[in-house]
């Protein structure tokens, strides 16, 4: 267990500083990376919690240019706007730091020059695209042109937003610069690599596989689909760029002039750069029990290093940023990367560009009062080990009983609420708010199975909590508050009363303790609540020690006056968020350019007929994609491995310009599996995976509607 470890230096991932946080980073990563910190310091742990605003790269500049304003202006906005959120929310960093300030860019400074000077980076020189008119270095999204696959006039360098096809410049008919309109040309330029490769061969894919019991499948999977063998183990990658925005190659370094640190490089510096920000500052609270920076960053510290991240990080904080603390020397690896997958927003994914998102700080403006509420509806949807779905509404259905409305009304109102507005309700009438005396020697089998209930109860959400279940954990804690219900409602003690009050206060005194109980281990997840709950049990100083005791209040405690928990979420609420994602829809929706008619890819004519013999002799079957990487140079295709319930077989698939390899792992597909092995590119394919193309030229999974086993045939 985790737990066991005295030390913690827990990071959520950085979020870009081009946009407000929305709900899908809030589930993703930074609400799960609070409960665990929250947990772990209610354990007495030493636990620092990082964070920090991502203010380089090239969005950042676009953004700029677009606002009219300098690169700064705009970090220093959505800085802003991201920490008051995070704040109101609670969502409890120790320190929220930025990549702009002072002490990151001398750390970032340091980092590269350390590797440097260790000859840990490889110096390369390549072509680029540069502006002639400008006079600099042009990243992919600089540069406009004329997709090669629809005929959008305003493809980008790096894709075209119209049909989503993927390009490279080089792709473009009529390219020209987004900064003069100038066309660009190619001009030699030179770069630091860092040898991703040579970290493989040594020590990072055997590291790697010794987590295959520790990391969740979906990061573990991802992980090895990248470690290939030979040509298609990992390569070089570059950590500067020709920009002006962002940490400067030192000034040590000859022919740092114009380059700067790549942002993916730089970015996770963050991580140490915001430990330094903390120390610096001074203000510790009581659990960081360290001294320096060191303390949660270097290996004599003891610290366990866990990221929290979405997937789209994986590879970055598994593989690359390894790499980078290894080459640095005497600096953590990472002991877990709790990865989450995306959350959906009423059937759609999140776009911010489509504004089809629930955006936090305008949640906190239009729903005050209700962070715990939010809290509780995205934990208990996490999108844990696959994509989920927001749902604001809640129409009777079963489609909808995860809906917001149906969660906070269902089951915190009814749940959890109504038990603890019952108790205080009970104990003011009978006990006069104190409470009551519990007889010992009528207590029976089934008030004993109360605490040992709870005990359980408390086991259970440790257990889940410590291998990063948040889901389950927060489930266990609502059964336990339901059984509360049963409890009292088995025994009705506003019935009781006139006839038995001494067993009254027995049951009444139970449900008071389980109460207890549940405020304490509501705190990591509901901690507004657990607070208000607490201070109405005049309940002080709590931690994860006190649930050892079964009957945490004395006799003669003074409750506080009863009041709601939680109040119901009303129809007018949830419409007026239907209305705004409705009104994001049609503004999306007439910002389109209406496709011209003969861009519209024609439907193919039928194919001559054939016999049912000749279908009957193609052997299809339900498959599960396992592994997947890119095959060097080829642009269109993946290498796969795939089970097809028969065996485990390699099969190439022109799909690399429509989904990334981790896009793909873990997808089922259907598969022709007697197609003759054929040879591409060196590798032997055996089977085809069936697609299918819609009047733009993208390609779709052609997939059973709900999971089957691997092997199933389609017929």
């Amino acid at each position: 267990m985790h737990s066991e470890k005295e030390r913690y230096t827990l990071t959520a991932a950085l979020p870009y500083a081009n946009g407000p946080v929305h709900i899908g980073h809030l589930a993703g990563c930074y609400i799960p990376a609070d409960i665990y910190a929250r947990y772990l310091r209610l354990r007495g742990r030493d636990v620092l919690f990082v964070c920090g605003s991502d203010e380089h790269g090239i969005p950042i500049t676009i953004k700029a240019r677009q606002e009219g304003v300098t690169p700064q202006q705009v970090v220093d906005k959505y800085h802003k706007i991201m920490g008051d959120a995070f704040r109101d929310f609670g969502i409890s960093f120790d320190i929220y730091s930025r990549t702009s300030a002072d002490v990151h860019k001398k750390t970032a400074s340091d980092f590269f020059l350390n590797l440097y000077e260790k000859g840990e980076l490889l110096e390369k020189s390549s072509e680029e695209f540069f502006d002639p008119e400008a006079g600099e270095f042009l990243a992919d999204r600089y540069i406009t042109g004329t997709c090669p696959n629809c005929g959008n006039p305003e493809a980008y360098g790096d894709q075209c937003e119209k049909c989503g096809k993927s390009l490279s410049p080089d792709e473009l008919i009529d390219p020209r610069s987004k900064l003069s309109g100038a066309t660009p040309v190619k001009k030699p330029t030179k770069h630091w690599y860092i040898d991703l490769g040579k970290h493989q061969d040594t020590w990072l894919k055997s590291w790697i596989a010794g987590k295959k019991d520790e990391w969740k499948p979906n990061v573990y999977g991802q992980c090895m689909s990248w470690l290939g063998e030979g040509e298609n183990k990992l390569k070089p990658r570059a950590v500067t760029r020709d920009l002006s925005w962002g940490v400067p190659v030192p000034e040590q370094v000859p022919g740092h002039e114009g380059k700067v640190l790549y942002v993916w490089f730089d970015a996770p510096i963050g991580y140490i750069s915001a430990t330094k920000d903390f120390f610096e500052r001074g203000n510790k609270p009581a659990w960081v029990k360290g001294e320096n920076w060191k303390d949660y960053w270097t290996q004599e510290g003891g610290s366990s290093l866990i990221h929290f991240i979405g997937k789209d990080n994986i590879v970055f904080h598994c593989i690359i940023f390894p790499a980078m603390l290894e080459a640095h020397g005497g600096l953590l690896r990472p002991d877990n990367v709790p990865a989450n997958e995306f959350l959906n927003l009423e059937g759609n994914k999140i776009s911010t560009s489509r504004n089809w998102a629930v955006w936090l700080h305008e949640y906190l403006q239009e729903m005050p009062g209700r962070e715990d509420e939010l809290r509780y509806v995205l934990t208990s949807n996490m999108p844990e080990t696959k994509d989920n779905d927001f749902i604001w509404k809640y129409d009777g259905s079963d489609s909808t009983t995860d809906s917001y409305q149906a969660k906070v009304n269902n089951e915190l109102v009814n749940n959890l609420g109504n038990f603890v507005q019952r108790v205080l309700v009970l104990t003011q009438k009978y006990f006069e708010g104190k409470v009551p005396e519990a007889s010992q020697d009528i207590l029976g089998d089934e008030h004993a199975a109360l605490y040992a209930r709870i005990r359980d109860s408390r086991s259970q959400v440790e257990e889940r909590l410590e291998r990063y279940e948040f889901r389950a954990a927060l489930l266990e804690l609502m059964k336990l508050s339901g059984y509360g219900n049963q409890y009292m409602q088995s025994f009705e003690p506003w019935k009781l009363f006139a006839s038995d009050p001494q067993k009254t206060a027995l049951v009444l005194h139970n449900c008071i303790q389980l109460t207890a109980h549940l405020s304490v281990l509501l705190a990591p997840f509901l901690p507004k609540t657990a607070a208000r709950l607490q201070k109405l049990l005049q309940l002080h100083n709590a931690d994860w020690n006190t649930l050892d005791q079964d009957r945490i209040l004395a006799v003669g405690t003074e409750l506080g006056a009863p009041e709601h928990l939680f109040k119901r979420v009303e129809e007018s609420e949830i419409n007026r968020q239907l209305e705004k994602l409705e009104a994001a829809r049609k503004a999306s929706e007439a910002d389109k350019p209406a496709p011209a008619a003969e861009e519209s890819k024609a439907i193919a004519a039928a194919k001559e007929e054939i016999q049912f013999d000749d279908f009957a002799r193609m052997d299809i079957r339900v498959g599960t994609i396992l592994e997947a990487e890119r095959v060097p140079k080829a642009d269109k295709l993946l290498q796969l491995k795939v089970d097809t319930g028969v065996d485990v077989r390699t099969i190439l698939s022109g799909i690399a310009m429509h989904y990334t390899p981790e896009q793909v792992v873990g997808r089922q597909v259907c598969v022709l599996i007697n197609l003759a092995p054929r040879k591409m590119r060196g590798v032997e394919s055996a089977g085809m995976i069936l697609m299918a193309e819609d009047s733009e030229g993208k390609l779709h999974f052609v997939r059973p509607e709900n999971i089957i086993n691997n092997g199933a045939d389609v017929r």
